[in-house]
């Protein structure tokens, strides 16, 4: 099932600032962009085109001609935002390629390149301190006719992107992998995970992109001979890259306004920590219709919308417990009001301003407006007033 978004929400959408495009203000994101695609250029000695497309794609783009199937659950509204039957805000940066390739039909000599498609993208996401649901992309093809491209060669390509990101004269405790993954556009799939120590000191591997050789079928949907084109295609997240290569612990940070944290997003320099403010909790009470609808990703982007403006204030959001009707006591259920099929879902939100001490009061606002967009009971328990 499709849901269209609103007018008011593709304006928003569309007008929020693209970190990675120095065309828009310098930002560390942009610079560590331009870090990564020079290593994957040298490494390789070709050039690199890059592309700024817009955020609005055809749907075709974004999942069919990416060897998405019809039916695939990334498709529902619950994920990706439609704006008509055959027009979507992006879910991946992937979503410019067929059009890439299809410019290289002419192409009949040798050919070697490195083509980088970064910008926002735009989904359903859980809130927390490392999620938002507009994050930064970049896909990083190397396009090559009339010679081979391997395992070998992404296996160099994943250790240029490790060190390009985490230098290991920075970073020297750092250790990467890659393990299997399935991709709908590519064929030995990788995952690219980091191994990093944490402020705390604890070490934790973290996934920084995804990788694999391009299938046969995507070429072949541009109208390339697979038995001549070759291509090694890598996606990767720049908020967490970047979070990773500064040692900034909260994905909000990237887009503060605090002068203190805006100073130092403009190099690749470690971040030093400016004054945080307290995080206030709320535990709300929900009524649900079904267990279905107990998405953290759903709930989430709700909780979004019903903010507006507000909603950096939203640090995170975690269902804490889920619990049908039937194995409620009945006290619980008469006094909730609840139907067969209805689920009692507890729901903690953080609520933690980058640059200001929230009242009990504003607290308590900031609260009732989530209580109000996700409960669906009959019987409201405000704390307002």
């Amino acid at each position: 099932m499709k849901n269209y978004l609103h007018p008011s929400e593709l304006q928003n959408a569309l007008a929020l600032r693209d970190l990675s495009d120095p065309a828009q203000g310098p930002h560390a994101m942009s610079v560590l962009l331009a870090e990564v695609t020079a290593a994957l250029a040298q490494l390789w000695n070709v050039s690199v085109e890059t592309h700024r497309i817009s955020p609005l794609v055809a749907t075709a783009d974004n999942y069919d001609r990416l060897g998405y199937s019809p039916d695939d659950v990334t498709r529902d509204s619950r994920y990706s935002r439609h704006v008509s039957p055959t027009v979507m805000l992006r879910s991946h940066t992937s979503s410019g390629v067929p059009a890439l390739l299809d410019s290289l039909r002419e192409e009949l000599g040798h050919y070697d390149r490195l083509h980088a498609l970064p910008g926002l993208v735009h989904r359903r996401d859980s809130i927390d301190r490392t999620h938002v649901g507009a994050p930064h992309q970049v896909d990083l093809w190397r396009l090559k006719a009339r010679g081979l491209l391997g395992s070998a060669e992404l296996e160099q390509m994943m250790g240029a992107v490790v060190e390009a990101v985490l230098p290991a004269s920075l970073y020297p405790d750092v250790e990467w992998r890659s393990v299997p993954a399935t991709h709908h556009y590519t064929d030995t799939g990788r995952q690219l995970d980091v191994l990093v120590t944490q402020p705390d000191g604890a070490r934790e591997w973290l996934e920084l992109a995804e990788c694999g050789l391009v299938s046969a079928q995507v070429l072949r949907g541009s109208g390339l001979d697979a038995r001549r084109w070759a291509g090694l295609a890598l996606g990767l997240g720049l908020d967490r890259a970047l979070m990773l290569r500064k040692g900034i612990r909260d994905i909000r940070l990237l887009r503060s306004e605090n002068p203190g944290v805006q100073a130092q997003l403009l190099d690749l320099d470690p971040y030093r920590p400016v004054s945080v403010m307290p995080e206030v909790r709320r535990d709300l009470s929900l009524v649900l219709g079904s267990a279905a609808e107990a998405d953290v990703e759903l709930l989430g982007d709700r909780a979004r919308t019903a903010l507006g403006a507000d909603a950096e204030v939203l640090a995170s959001l975690e269902i804490r417990a889920v619990t049908p009707a039937s194995e409620l006591p009945p006290a619980a259920v008469e006094r909730l009001r609840l139907a067969p099929g209805h689920v009692n879902v507890l729901l903690r939100l953080v609520l933690q301003p980058l640059d200001r001490t929230l009242t009990d009061g504003e607290a308590n606002r900031l609260r009732d407006r989530v209580y109000l967009a996700l409960h669906r009971g009959r019987v409201l328990e405000l704390t307002a007033g």
